[in-house]
């Protein structure tokens, strides 16, 4: 047996003037005024706001055309959604029809009249709509905007944008860095690459704090991630130092290797944003002769510019910590660095750049003018830590180099001579001749 509301419902419709006991004014500041004739029964029974408009206990209610009148003022803008609240209060609200709003714009319109009304069916029935379709960016932002103010009626709706609890997080910046940092197979390029944004992204502090403080469990397992990655690598070297020079030049073998020097790039970002380089810095160190041994056995029979220029650029993250002592190694280590990568730098620029200018190649092999200019500042910081008969050889070496543009060592070599030719008088003024100061 139907309800005496359903009842109504079915028998009255809204703006019948034939059985309207009630007139709804909507009214805007603008001068806009219209009539809708409407029924008690349904508005007192579907909305707070008209159940105490039309009470007894409300003193202003007028009586138009022989009925009962209620002014409800609005923005011009929200004009139209008064009118669908109005509608729907005549509707069967029961989720049986999730299309009669129209989208998110207009359900987020309509839930605002419900909620100044007092209408909790079509409360609940917007916040259900909202909380469960897709929204894009810009309402995204505009729900952002709204839903905070309605109380906790509308909550749910912002259930998908709530931050995530701590260990949930931990949970999946563990399994992306295991996943960025497995070397999958080349169809899974973009997934890598998507998975290693997103890392970078999460520790990253923009407008906003990173997503989370890595502790010593999360520094561990990225290490671990980071050395079974540079072991990959390593097997990679070894195989192609075996291979004849053809089978090196292979585009599926030196595909690998790139790939590989690429998430090396990358780990390196993402060690250096953890304070974490140490092990890192010390496993390129060790492995630079077969690196550049590879790249030079390639490079003659094959067009390797691009893997060059990916060396590039994890030497240059190594090269960077060594230098303003991110990761402090000893001498021997930071000599072997600089006698490795100058000479390899300064011959591979020339190549780059005329691909980079000229070539079919120059929108995919991108090295920017500050990678080479912080390279050269690398040098000049690493030499000048050295010993001074070291710094000695290195220039030595540079001032006979048909490439002595560039890496330009001028201020080490002037930051040198002055050093050379003051040494032993600052040293004795400082020791007092005690024997600190001998010939290098």
């Amino acid at each position: 047996m139907e309800s005496p509301c359903n009842e109504t419902q079915v028998s009255s419709r809204i703006d019948d003037r034939s059985t309207s006991d009630v007139v709804v004014r909507l009214r805007t500041q603008d001068g806009r005024d219209e009539w809708i004739y409407c029924h008690a029964l349904i508005l007192t029974q579907k909305s707070k706001y008209f159940a105490d408009r039309l009470s007894e206990n409300w003193p202003t209610c007028q009586i138009l055309d022989s009925r009962n009148c209620v002014d409800v003022y609005c923005l011009e803008s929200n004009f139209d959604y008064h009118v669908n609240v109005l509608r729907l209060l005549y509707d069967v609200i029961d989720g049986s029809v999730d299309d009669m709003w129209h989208g998110v714009r207009n359900a987020l319109g309509i839930l605002q009249v419900a909620v100044e009304l007092g209408c909790p069916q079509i409360v609940t029935a917007c916040v259900n709509y909202l909380e469960a379709v897709p929204w894009e960016e810009a309402e995204e932002e505009e729900i952002l905007r709204i839903i905070p103010h309605m109380g906790s009626q509308a909550e749910p709706i912002l259930a998908r944008l709530q931050p995530v609890n701590p260990s949930a997080i931990m949970g999946i910046f563990l399994s992306t860095i295991r996943f960025a940092t497995s070397s999958p197979p080349p169809s899974m390029n973009d997934l890598k690459s998507s998975a290693q944004e997103q890392l970078e992204y999460m520790l990253t502090e923009d407008d906003d704090a990173p997503l989370f403080t890595a502790d010593e469990e999360i520094k561990s397992e990225v290490k671990e991630c980071v050395k079974r990655l540079f072991s990959r690598f390593n097997h990679i070297l070894e195989a192609l130092l075996c291979e004849p020079v053809e089978s090196v030049c292979e585009a599926g073998v030196m595909q690998s290797f790139q790939s590989h020097l690429s998430d090396l790039s990358w780990a390196g970002q993402i060690l250096n944003k953890l304070e974490i380089m140490k092990e890192f810095v010390n496993n390129w160190i060790d492995t630079s002769d077969k690196i550049v041994k590879v790249v030079e056995q390639a490079s003659p029979t094959a067009d390797i510019t691009e893997t060059k220029s990916k060396v590039i650029e994890v030497a240059a993250k190594v090269l960077e910590a060594i230098g303003y002592g991110t990761v402090i190694l000893p001498t021997t280590k930071r000599l072997h660095a600089v006698k490795v990568w100058l000479p390899f730098v300064r011959v591979t620029k020339p190549v780059i750049d005329s691909v980079t200018t000229n070539g079919d190649d120059a929108m995919t092999i991108k090295i920017d003018g500050e990678l080479w200019q912080s390279l050269e500042s690398t040098f000049v910081s690493i030499i000048l830590a050295l010993p001074s008969k070291d710094q000695a050889e290195i220039l030595n070496e540079w001032l006979g180099n048909e490439h002595i543009c560039y890496p330009d060592l001028t201020e080490a070599f002037e930051v040198w001579c002055y050093r050379s030719k003051v040494a032993k008088r600052r040293l004795s003024l400082v020791s007092g001749n005690n024997g600190i100061t001998k010939t290098l």
